[in-house]
């Protein structure tokens, strides 16, 4: 236990934040399936509590989404090189190496289940000189190999701030960058590991977007003590490095030796962030107590806005 972590018992769970133990055929079927492909989710790494929405296919927020269950594929391993405060994956400062097979392996699973969009992420690995940018490139090279039509999310660390391993994965053929600021810029050295920090991340979403203007995207943590201005400054802050497609989510303290909250922020709350957002220029914003960077909802919204925006530049082309 240390000065930010245990229990608060001032703080209540409030009722919208009761969740349902995941279940349901498709469900079921997903879960076999990453099972015997050996492949690690970090729906169930991070205790994700959208898991068995996105599982089952659903659209969120009441939407009944296109049906074909999905997950986000967690590429280099289940141990992570850092130990932020607010997260459930396991950590190790010598995790087991890569296996060399998995972008192809991975590729190839994907491809076989017909879904139209697939995020890809990664724990951590300080350990690799490339910080493991050269195995997200492999995977995305392998999978639009297989299946050129399939959008693809790329949520990734930031390699330490290695401008050039951002450069490789942002030239790999992804749709969509993806690197989460977690938090507020006062708040950074208490959430998130020494090795991050505010700039850092600004940083990389600005060379992506620089090198690459692809669709970038951010998540921001709620609930941690962040006030309103700091709120709107890092959200103004990732409009000014390009940034297209926020989400903010309620932070939930997966242990007690995790950061505690310290606020469960109103759904109406969470309204008034999604119309600020849209008001300061992001294309899409996601924004309620159970929205996660990785977000079903979010996906099923920006496939068709990607979809929708190439099919008119091709139209105007021809």
């Amino acid at each position: 236990m240390g000065p930010y972590t245990g229990r608060d018992p001032s703080v209540k769970k409030p009722g919208w934040l009761r969740q349902r133990a995941p279940q349901g055929e498709r469900y079921a079927e997903l879960k076999e399936s990453l099972s015997s492909l050996k492949l690690n989710t970090v729906c169930e790494e991070a205790q994700c509590p959208n898991i068995g929405e996105c599982w089952n296919g659903g659209g969120g927020a009441g939407g009944e989404g296109d049906g074909i269950g999905t997950a986000t594929i967690m590429l280099l391993g289940d141990t992570c090189t850092r130990g932020c405060r607010f997260c459930a994956v396991a950590t190790s400062r010598n995790p087991a190496p890569p296996d060399p097979s998995e972008p192809e392996n991975t590729a190839k699973a994907i491809a076989s289940w017909g879904v139209g969009y697939v995020v890809l992420t990664s724990v951590d690995r300080d350990d690799m000189p490339d910080g493991g940018s050269d195995h997200f490139a492999r995977t995305v090279k392998a999978l639009k190999a297989l299946k050129p039509e399939i959008l693809v999310e790329c949520l990734v660390s930031d390699f330490r701030g290695d401008l050039t391993a951002v450069l490789h994965v942002a030239n790999s053929g992804l749709d969509v960058f993806a690197h989460n600021i977690e938090t507020v810029r006062r708040l950074q050295r208490i959430v998130r590991d020494p090795r991050a920090g505010y700039e850092q991340s600004m940083a990389v979403l600005k060379h992506a977007k620089s090198v690459n203007c692809m669709v970038t995207k951010s998540s921001i943590m709620l609930g941690l003590g962040e006030s309103d201005d700091e709120v709107k400054e890092t959200m103004q802050d990732l409009r000014n490095v390009g940034v297209d497609i926020c989400t903010l989510g309620q932070y939930l303290q997966p242990t007690p030796l995790h950061l505690t909250v310290k606020e469960y922020v109103t759904p109406e709350k969470f309204n008034f962030w999604r119309e600020y957002g849209e008001s300061i220029g992001f294309r899409y914003v996601a924004s309620g107590p159970l929205v996660r960077s990785s977000y079903r909802a979010g996906e099923f919204f920006v496939e068709s806005m990607i979809r929708d925006e190439r099919r008119k530049a091709a139209l105007s082309t021809n």
